[in-house]
């Protein structure tokens, strides 16, 4: 883990709809909080989405008519707005102890990321290659201009993510 870091490092997890973003950040996590890193993360959904759970307080005031709901607690807080043009730094700003930020998504971006790539969804990357360092893949042989790992290789991803991380400050 960085000591003092004055900004958070960003690396995309992205891929086609249903490739396993969403699986391998899962399986991720556990491995980089295990070695100390303060992780938060930030999910791009290019469609709008329902910003409140249904059947709670908050979702019905937001029904109701309001544009911003909070929900706090002595632990933890959620904050939903409604508001046009956000952008990734911006919510980046509501995280500032964190080691590494991982944003899902984002495949158009030039943060260095790692793309899911699937047989079932598709043989071929679909994200803008500028950043990208790391291919994980379901496709044995897969071949590529980037490092290639097995999709279950969760160890190996961290290790080649934190390799990524510690070139940048070196």
């Amino acid at each position: 883990m960085r000591e003092n870091a004055i900004r958070q490092d960003v690396v995309v997890i992205c891929g086609i709809k249903n490739s396993g973003k969403t699986t391998l950040i899962r399986k991720m996590l556990p491995k980089l909080v295990e070695r100390g890193y303060k992780v938060a993360t930030i999910k791009h959904d290019g469609h709008d989405f329902e910003s409140d759970v249904p059947g709670t307080d908050s979702y019905y005031h937001q029904k109701a008519g309001a544009y911003a709901t909070a929900v706090y607690s002595k632990n933890r807080f959620m904050v939903t707005k409604q508001v046009q043009g956000v952008t990734k730094e911006e919510l980046m700003e509501f995280f500032p102890e964190a080691d590494i930020i991982i944003m899902e998504g984002c495949k158009n971006s030039s943060y260095p990321k790692i793309e899911v790539v699937r047989s079932a969804n598709g043989n071929r990357p679909s994200s803008n290659p500028e950043g990208r360092f790391l291919i994980a893949t379901d496709i044995e042989g897969y071949e590529c201009d980037e490092r290639c790992v097995a999709l279950d290789d969760i160890e190996t991803i961290v290790n080649v993510l934190l390799e990524q991380i510690r070139g940048k400050e070196a």
